[in-house]
């Protein structure tokens, strides 16, 4: 468990996996660089283990080789920078005028986000190479689809990324229908936080009429304003939350009217900061208490992570389906080869199996791909050390564009690789170009150029109407 000091996420995996019988035996290794939240979530793990009577053992170490030695499983929860870095991605953007509500996967945010993160993962990919080589990596770590083309990019490296996004959106979609869950077929591919729903059955019947019915009505409409147009727009439903999605299209944070018409509901819409304000809360509140010491150590039902459910096909040979992410290998036909994908996997004693999806309807690869060629560059940045590569990923970015100047992007990225430098080694000494602005007089004379034919022919008409 490598970002063990996760108090709330690596407790609620470690209740999974000792709530798994399958699992029994199972030693567990905790893993994060101080001991501040280590040695707690030491204490309640044994803690647990002891009270249920787990047959199982528990050690923690700030020695990352240490605890990846000989291991069957790594899970990796880590967040380089903790809240400090989280804020300099939020409020940075935002005194340029970018306003995200997560900033953790895409947006400015995302894209600093995965440079601090990128080296670490590659660290622990290369230790896992020599010291675990058959072990699976369980990435946790957002933003997810960058994370895991960076992992993508290692030879031989068995991983997977994980994300509950396709299981609350099914909750959702269930109380839409009134429909059990588990009655409802359903395939979601796309990538992380931006699948797509392609199939949504019942006992063989088209729920979409439903769906769409139902989200034409207020009451419906108002919980999910964001995911709402756009799937009565471009037909399909998607994995993520209104206060996601808002941030990956170019639509919905604008300006403040589009803020106003889409992001304005407190309880469900996509509020500025409204994440990172989250985490600086938890952050005070657990400075001051640790939540672990009044945490029960009771087992109930497993959480809606994938993660104990894989290991516990994988150890049994029982099937266990999920969609998770990985290195796009012809699983999803019209998104390019080598980018990170979530597509439906089968697990069982062979490991996990991605299915082939084919081409996803076009519309819903083209909206993916405005985030696909995002997180590329940001990941060829990392690689290639290239500061000029961070600008162009941050331009292109759907929000970042729809908001800023060429100018103004380029400003703020040198900004934010300037603050967070220290987290960010493969940037060590380089520095973004300066592109000084080129002052045009009123009276400059213009160099002759020839005349696009195009713009004649619109002068000429132009000329016409005038006449």
């Amino acid at each position: 468990m490598i970002g063990a000091g996760s108090l709330v996420f690596c407790k609620t995996l470690m209740a999974d996996f000792l709530a798994t019988p399958a699992l029994a035996g199972s030693e567990y290794r905790l893993m994060a660089l101080t001991h501040t939240r280590l040695d707690k979530m030491h204490d309640f793990v044994k803690r647990m283990i002891s009270d249920n009577g787990i047959d199982a053992s528990v050690m923690a170490t700030t020695d990352r080789r240490e605890a990846l030695r000989e291991a069957d499983y790594v899970v990796v929860m880590l967040q380089a920078g903790g809240v400090a870095e989280f804020a300099q991605d939020y409020q940075i953007p935002l005194k340029y005028g970018v306003d995200q509500c997560i900033g953790d996967t895409l947006g400015p945010g995302g894209v600093f986000r995965a440079l601090r993160h990128i080296p670490a993962l590659l660290e622990i990919a290369e230790d896992m190479r020599e010291l675990c080589p058959n072990a699976i990596l369980f990435n946790y770590a957002n933003p997810m689809a960058m994370c895991c083309s960076a992992l993508g990019r290692v030879p031989d490296l068995q991983f997977v990324g994980l994300c509950h996004g396709v299981q609350t959106t099914m909750d959702l979609i269930a109380s839409y229908t009134d429909l059990p869950k588990e009655e409802i077929d359903f395939v979601a591919a796309g990538i992380n936080h931006m699948a797509w729903f392609l199939k949504l059955e019942h006992q063989g019947r088209d729920l979409y009429p439903l769906l769409k019915a139902n989200f034409e009505k207020p009451g419906y409409y108002v919980n999910e304003k964001v995911r709402g147009e756009v799937m009565r727009h471009f037909g399909y439903f998607m994995t993520e939350s209104t206060g996601h999605l808002s941030e990956y299209l170019p639509y919905f944070r604008k300006n403040q009217k589009a803020l106003d018409l889409y992001c304005d509901e407190p309880a469900f819409g996509g509020e500025s900061g409204a994440y990172y304000k989250y985490c600086a809360m938890l952050a005070e509140k657990f400075s001051k208490t640790d939540p672990l010491s009044i945490e029960s150590t009771e087992l109930g039902e497993r959480s809606a992570e994938y993660c104990s459910h894989i290991i516990e096909a994988k150890e049994t040979g029982n099937v266990f389906r999920l969609n998770g992410n990985v290195r796009n290998d012809g699983y999803i036909t019209n998104l390019p080869n080598g980018c990170c994908v979530e597509v439906p996997i089968f697990v069982d004693r062979n490991g996990l199996q991605p299915t082939v999806v084919g081409n996803l309807p076009p519309q819903c690869a083209a909206l993916n791909m405005t985030n696909v060629l995002v997180q590329q560059l940001t990941v060829e940045a990392s690689f290639t050390g290239d500061v000029e590569l961070v600008m162009q990923a941050v331009a292109l970015d759907p929000l970042t564009a729809a908001v800023l100047t060429l100018d103004e992007g380029r400003q703020m990225t040198a900004e934010m690789l300037e603050a967070e430098a220290k987290y960010l080694p493969q940037f060590a000494g380089k520095t973004l170009r300066k592109v000084p602005p080129i002052p045009v007089p009123a009276d400059v004379v213009r160099q002759e150029v020839p005349v696009d034919p195009a713009l004649a022919i619109a002068n000429r008409f132009g000329k016409l109407a005038e006449a």
